[in-house]
């Protein structure tokens, strides 16, 4: 079993309108729950077979068969939908979730006659709109198999794509149908293709603020590096653009922020292995913005190459950027441990070193870890004047 807990994305404000979305959910199963029955459903009808009136469309979305059928929705809505609500802001989000369950149940009815109930179709949309939003993030997951528990790290690119979309939504149907039977299939397979192209076309007309960890900055990226410059992604027709063509459009349609530009660039470089111009063109960053960091797995990547190329002060910083970026990650303690390290051993500054080496030793679930760190926090606490 893989349960997601978490997706390393900071947000920028609160996910008022995920929230509610939420809280709305809970309590119409609450009430329905703690009240007749027959109450909830003359308010909230499901989406009937046959010709389904318009309120229904919209109705259905907030009624769940049982507590477990709830809780994994909301589980989904609560890691994907924070995220694709800060993108969007609050009010956009909650008309995109509704139109994405509109969608979904239109697909529905086309093919099935059967009930529906539930939030999965408007969740697919909205999973797929984080794919198009955050195609690079990795999603924290429990690995649960038997009695062997653990967690794990995966590309969202991976996880949506290949087990969720792919793997859970037609592989595993067809193998055991019987299994799967009561899954309104179709209508998250409506979601899914309504998310995906509905936020790529706001990405394309910048509905949605743009940045360099986007799709589309991805399937730019991948058309620089195969040669197809001048080639927009999935345009037949695109053809080179003329120097009077160019020299005609404002100024405001040819700037490309520099902050991106030099992110991409990095990033391009690492893609291709050559970590000492991208540390180069990471330090050009950082000096620009000290607050820029990297996805995650590039930042500590980074951070590794310059420790392991003796520049320690660089290293430190941009190991210091990712426990900025990302503190909820789970390689934070030992980043903070190998920090005190460095600032102990390499570059004599034991009161900063004690103040990564405590955290360590405070959040390190490793025995090892936290012996090392101690040992290293008495030495860092002696050398700086004591502890606290």
């Amino acid at each position: 079993m893989l349960i997601p807990i978490r997706a390393d994305v900071q947000l920028r404000a609160r996910p008022l309108g995920n929230w509610a979305i939420i809280a709305l959910n809970v309590a119409v199963f609450v009430l329905s729950d703690g009240l007749d029955l027959s109450v909830v459903q003359r308010a909230l009808p499901a989406l009937d077979a046959g010709f389904p009136s318009v309120p229904e469309y919209l109705t259905y979305q907030f009624r769940h068969g049982n507590l477990t059928h709830l809780l994994g929705n909301m589980l989904f809505l609560w890691i994907f939908g924070a995220a694709v609500c800060d993108r969007m802001g609050s009010i956009n989000y909650v008309m995109f979730y509704l139109a994405g369950g509109v969608c979904a149940g239109v697909v529905f009815a086309m093919f099935d006659d059967n009930k529906l109930v539930g939030a999965s179709g408007a969740i697919a949309a909205v999973t797929t709109a984080f794919l198009v939003l955050f195609p690079r993030v990795h999603v924290t997951l429990i690995l649960w198999l038997f009695f062997f528990v653990t967690t794990i790290q995966v590309p969202s690119m991976l996880l949506i794509v290949g087990k969720i979309i792919l793997w859970d939504n037609i592989f595993a149907p067809s193998l055991n149908h019987a299994a799967y039977s009561s899954v309104a299939y179709s209508a998250h397979l409506g979601g899914y293709a309504f998310g995906f192209v509905v936020s790529l076309g706001m990405l394309a007309i910048r509905a949605l603020p743009r940045n360099q960890f986007d799709l589309l900055a991805l399937l730019k990226r991948w058309n620089r590096r195969t040669g197809l410059v001048g080639e927009a992604p999935f345009t037949p027709a695109a053809r080179p653009v003329r120097i009077e063509e160019l020299s005609s459009r404002p100024i405001q349609e040819l700037r490309v922020d520099p902050l991106d530009q030099l992110r991409e660039d990095i990033l391009d470089r690492m893609a291709e292995h050559d970590l000492d111009e991208a540390a180069r063109l990471y330090r050009r960053l950082i000096e620009r913005d000290a607050r820029q960091a990297l996805p995650k797995p590039q930042q500590i990547e980074l951070a590794n190459h310059l420790a392991q190329s003796q520049q320690h002060a660089e290293a430190v910083a941009a190991y210091e950027a990712f426990i900025a970026a990302y503190p909820g990650a789970a390689e934070a303690p030992q980043v903070r441990l190998l920090v005190g390290l460095i600032y102990r051993r390499r570059l004599s500054a034991p009161a900063k070193a004690a103040e990564h080496l405590r955290v360590a030793f405070e959040q390190s679930t490793r025995e090892p870890e936290r012996q090392l760190a101690w040992e290293e926090l008495q030495l860092a606490e002696a050398a700086s004047g004591g502890a606290d």
